[in-house]
């Protein structure tokens, strides 16, 4: 048993980062800064500690590079309308009588084929407040439609944080989405029950004010809309079926490419990459943050003090993985921070237990969507806007979005326990 800093240095590190977040400091720099505190106090070697945070922000560069291209792909998605057009027709064919199911299945599909989850939000919010007007419902339970279906597509979409996981434990990165496919079907099925129990409560109702202008607006057809996604979903399904490996890095903005071609904007291409950039320059960052803290907390003995407890509990050692997703992703209220810092910290220390990685993997994942929500994270407020509810309304929806995220991560454990 090697280790370079001590369990309370880790601790006070990562209590030191939470404060600052919540306080509003820039996430990556809250991250940093509790990473050298942490460090100082848990070996006092000045020297050490920032080598080993250089140390774990290098180890996030490969997730950083295919986070940067998959923006491509997003920015195509959200620019040429496609993403839009999706969640569009989604919602028309299913109807007003069932506006809870296609509001947060056009979320799922938005947010599972690389757009993220925020941003899918925000694009299905205009459409799913314009039929829910005209079917009476409150704003809570189409929000919690949309965040439900987020969720669900979130632990099922080459997103960021499924990116981070898979490179963490040095998992195909469709094997790990797939693994997640039933816990994200159990998560959409409670969303449902959920948010239509919530529509049959009296609460804020769609207003005027609350809809969009978008009689004018062009969107592709539902065809050229897909072209980009399906090229996705068949290159990254290449390697599990016919053993040709095609990395994400060449797959998402191939994707993206593809998209404008469809959509005829390849003109207009560039803007789109350049915008996508723009929506993930902001968790590359913070990637490299966690990466700081995560070094800190692997070189610790908490990983080992950890082990030591749930034994000293009578606990499984598996049972670490969706625990630590659930709290460093409440800790740092974001599902891609929690998830990156939770594998890249007890990655080794599953895998040594036996755990298989896919599996740990796939808990992490889903333990990462309980409770990243909270209000010290710009989810919370993005989504809050996006549906036109204050503080106080957003804040009742938190239990029911965790019951969402602790269903996939239940499901996702007893997935593992009978495989």
């Amino acid at each position: 048993m090697q280790y370079e800093f001590t369990t309370i240095g880790a601790l006070i590190g990562m209590v030191v980062a939470i404060v600052l977040i919540i306080k509003k400091v820039q996430p990556a720099y809250s991250l940093i800064f509790g990473a050298l505190i942490g460090g100082i106090i848990g070996s006092g070697d000045l020297v050490l500690t920032v080598n080993t945070m250089v140390d774990g922000s290098s180890g996030m560069i490969s997730s950083v590079l295919r986070i940067m291209t998959s923006g491509i792909l997003a920015g195509a998605l959200i620019k040429t309308g496609a993403a839009e057009k999706i969640a569009e027709v989604i919602v028309k064919k299913l109807g007003e009588k069932r506006a809870v199911i296609a509001v947060a299945l056009a979320t799922m599909i938005i947010c599972a084929v690389g757009v993220f989850i925020d941003i899918a939000v925000i694009t299905v919010a205009p459409i799913a407040l314009a039929i829910g007007k005209k079917a009476g419902y409150n704003k809570a339970s189409l929000l919690l439609a949309m965040i439900g279906g987020g969720k669900a597509g979130n632990i099922l979409s080459p997103n960021p944080n499924t990116i981070a996981v898979s490179e963490a434990f040095q998992v195909d990165l469709t094997s790990l989405m797939l693994k997640n496919l039933i816990p994200a079907i159990c998560a959409m099925i409670v969303t449902v029950v959920l948010a239509t129990l919530l529509s049959k409560k009296e609460g804020d109702m769609v207003g005027e004010q609350d809809l969009e202008n978008r009689e004018n607006k062009q969107l592709p057809s539902f065809l050229q809309a897909i072209a980009g996604p399906v090229v996705v979903v068949l290159l990254l399904a290449m390697r599990p079926l016919f053993s040709v490996i095609i990395d994400p890095l060449i797959a998402l903005p191939l994707g993206g490419f593809i998209c404008a071609i469809a959509c005829g904007k390849i003109k207009e291409f560039i803007e789109y990459a350049e915008f996508g950039l723009s929506k993930v320059a902001g968790v590359s960052i913070l990637l490299l943050g966690t990466g700081t803290i995560a070094g800190i907390i692997k070189a610790s003995a908490l990983q080992y003090d950890v082990i030591a407890l749930l034994g000293m509990l009578h606990m499984p050692a598996f049972i670490l993985a969706p625990i630590s997703g659930i709290l460093m992703a409440g800790a740092t209220a974001s599902t891609t921070a929690g998830s990156t810092i939770a594998s890249q910290t007890f990655s080794s220390t599953l895998l040594k237990a036996g755990i298989p990685a896919l599996s740990a993997g796939a808990m992490i994942h889903a333990g990462a969507t309980v409770i990243d929500s909270l209000p010290h994270g710009s989810f919370f407020h993005a989504t809050g806007g996006a549906a036109g509810m204050n503080i106080k309304e957003r804040m009742k929806l938190i239990p029911y979005e965790a019951c969402v995220g602790m269903t996939s991560t239940i499901v996702s454990v007893i997935l593992y326990l009978i495989a």
